[in-house]
């Protein structure tokens, strides 16, 4: 009997995540219960989305320090919430912030070290190559295409729907 009721929570977290459910623990978005959200068209500019992030030395270094925790996306890598501000052929310029096609996008000033004092280095910009997005959060200290790049679209899980959410 207390071994069944102990499966309960496991069986409703395994339904839960089969229907799209996700916990988000990161500041770069409200903390919560978020879904993902079937796409059931092409990616567009700020689409809030769901991606597992590629596995690069950029995303394994992320994961030592911690901006990127354990999940089931390809390496074991949690997947992402971000908002995509450029895509492919649009051109990206990292200095104090970024700009896209010469516009500054908003709160994007570069972070010249993390919360843990250890230094970040920015990714050099350039064009959006194809099949990639660039993505960003506007939580001062988001680890997004600020300093990985852009990541492959291939990667999108699905549009990112707060359900409870609550911001600390």
């Amino acid at each position: 009997m207390v071994a069944a009721l102990a499966c309960i929570p496991l069986a409703l977290f395994g339904m839960g995540y089969g229907a799209g459910f996700r916990v988000n623990l990161t500041p770069s978005y409200p903390l919560g219960l978020w879904r993902i959200e079937t796409l059931n068209r092409d990616v567009r500019i700020g689409d809030r989305v769901f991606i597992c992030p590629p596995l690069t030395e950029a995303f394994h270094r992320a994961r030592e320090r911690g901006y990127v925790r354990r999940g089931l996306c390809p390496g074991w890598l949690s997947p992402l919430i971000k908002t995509v501000v450029a895509m492919p052929g649009q051109s990206v310029e990292i200095g104090a912030s970024v700009t896209i096609d010469g516009l500054a996008l908003p709160q994007s000033a570069i972070q010249k070290r993390d919360g843990s004092g250890r230094e970040l280095t920015p990714d050099p910009g350039g064009v959006v190559p194809p099949d990639t997005l660039f993505l960003h959060s506007t939580f001062r200290g988001s680890y997004d295409s600020r300093y990985f790049g852009p990541i492959p679209a291939a990667g999108v899980l699905g549009l990112a729907r707060p359900v409870f959410t609550f911001t600390p």
